[in-house]
């Protein structure tokens, strides 16, 4: 009988509660693995110990490399997000620095990151050329990497797994922020490493995934439990519906306002032209699905809305009837409107507790440094109880599952009661309950008037209560029309 790849047998690790209980597993070298399950069961902890990030940990795990194969003796982990350095090897970035000409030049170019990674890893350039093509990214090489969306930011990840083609790769959530046609040729990249005998294991709870897929398992009370597919993983616990905080309640306006008029937009870096004749207007009650391939401008086009693109005061840009440019500020912006995006998450100050982060939402701060207002400690108290997270509001961001992050994000931009919301790609790291729950939530403020702007790639994970659909296709409205009523 071969040696396993890997052989991991009686692993315990513990961290805040005890997520790996004396786990064993085994996997032979080409094999393909799909491991779904609940958010916080432990995947991605398992994933940096067999990728050796994670050193602190009790039992037996090995990796034995196939000396006969002509692939990297490597095991690769691809995690959910793409941790990037400036120049001086610092991550300290802030939030609007990706739009900022002068502050955003510290960061390396795509093509000197991926230049970097080749030569660390002895690679053939001509092998990476025929990924960027179909995977639509022969035009972001003179990029920087703090100007890369995050559906950019992933396809700059795997493109690097797929050209090492390591023995052993583990992908975290690998079809996050990705559009219709990047995920198609992701799913054949896939099926032709595993045809190379790369052993590949797949975080994922998408309905979503490659036809190489052997094996579905997942992780229930810290050990290792296999499924025929992924409709047998487990649910999260069903949520109660509540009736919305009352302070939420009634959005409804006397009369309709335009919130953003967009008249001729035109934006550019240096020769790259990202946005051209955009003409578009959101109107108070109105829900726009915003659409449109990876790199088709939608996050420029968000950042012009919310204030933190400095090529604003060079268009004809209306926000609540107001001419950018015209002595409002910045904070007057920000006041009407709450935002949630990968981006955002990226940034905030993971430190804060969940408390923290929810109430700096008040002030549109990255932490919280104010003291509240008796009403205001009403407000978050009623949007802790509303998101089931009273028994996580002095835990800190950073200890919990992505997806109570990011309903503590959410709650965190509602509890101002913006005139608008911004929610680009919010369900990404959540899982089908939690997306579920969140839209939801979404429909319910829909509802009641609750004019808003939702960005999303996959069609069976949207709120049903949107009203107008936008298009982009490289940097120009392909499309904009009135949805039919739900």
């Amino acid at each position: 009988m071969s040696t396993p790849i890997i052989h991991i047998s009686n692993l315990n690790f513990q961290y805040d509660k005890l997520m790996l209980n004396h786990f064993d597993w085994e996997i032979s070298s080409g094999e393909c693995w799909m491991l779904g399950g609940l958010s916080g069961s432990g995947k991605t902890t398992l994933a940096k110990i067999i990728s050796g990030e994670i050193k602190n940990f009790e039992g037996k795990v090995e990796v034995n490399f196939n000396e006969n194969l002509n692939l990297k003796r490597k095991v690769l982990y691809v995690s959910n997000w793409f941790q990037f350095t400036n120049l001086e090897g610092d991550r300290n970035f802030y939030y609007q620095q990706r739009y900022n000409q002068f502050a955003k030049n510290d960061t390396l170019t795509v093509f000197a990151e991926l230049n970097h990674f080749g030569k660390e890893e002895n690679l053939d350039f001509r092998i990476l050329e025929s990924y960027l093509e179909p995977f639509g990214f022969e035009n972001f090489k003179n990029q920087q990497l703090i100007e890369l969306s995050s559906g950019e930011h992933k396809k700059l990840q795997l493109l690097k797994a797929l050209w090492l083609k390591p023995q052993v790769l583990i992908i975290d959530q690998p079809y996050t922020g990705l559009d219709t046609k990047s995920r198609q040729f992701l799913n054949q990249a896939f099926d032709n490493l595993i045809q190379e005998n790369v052993t590949l294991i797949l975080i994922n709870n998408d309905e979503e995934y490659p036809e190489s897929v052997q094996y579905f398992v997942e992780i229930e009370n810290g050990k290792l439990v296999h499924r025929n597919s992924p409709k047998e993983f487990s649910k999260g616990e069903e949520r109660t519906p509540k009736s919305l905080p009352f302070f939420l309640q009634d959005n409804q306006e006397n009369e309709q306002e335009s919130l953003i008029k967009l008249e001729n937009i035109n934006i550019s870096y240096g020769e790259k032209q990202v946005l051209r004749n955009i003409d578009w207007e959101v109107n108070s009650g109105e829900q726009w699905l915003l659409q449109g391939h990876n790199g088709s401008g939608k996050s420029t086009l968000l950042s012009l809305l919310n204030g933190d693109h400095p090529q604003a005061y060079a268009n004809e840009i209306y926000l609540f009837g107001q001419k950018r440019g015209s002595g409002e500020s910045i904070w007057d912006i920000k006041e009407k409107i709450g935002m949630i995006s990968p981006e955002l998450h990226w940034y905030f100050d993971m430190n804060a507790n969940v408390g923290q982060t929810i109430a700096s939402g008040f002030f549109d701060s990255m932490s919280l440094f104010q003291k509240l207002s008796f009403s205001q400690q009403q407000q978050l108290e009623q949007m802790l109880h509303f998101f089931d997270l009273k028994d996580d509001k002095n835990k800190k961001l950073n200890t919990l599952p992505l997806g109570k992050q990011r309903l503590a994000l959410l709650a965190r931009t509602l509890i101002k009661k913006p005139k608008l919301l911004i929610l680009d790609e919010p369900c990404q790291g959540m899982d089908n309950e939690q997306t579920q729950y969140f839209n939801q939530v979404i429909d319910d403020l829909a509802g009641q008037g609750q004019s808003l702007i939702y960005v999303g790639h996959f069609e069976s994970q949207l709120p049903k209560k949107l009203s107008h659909k936008l298009v982009l296709e490289n940097g120009k409205i392909n499309s904009s029309f009135e949805l039919l009523k739900h």
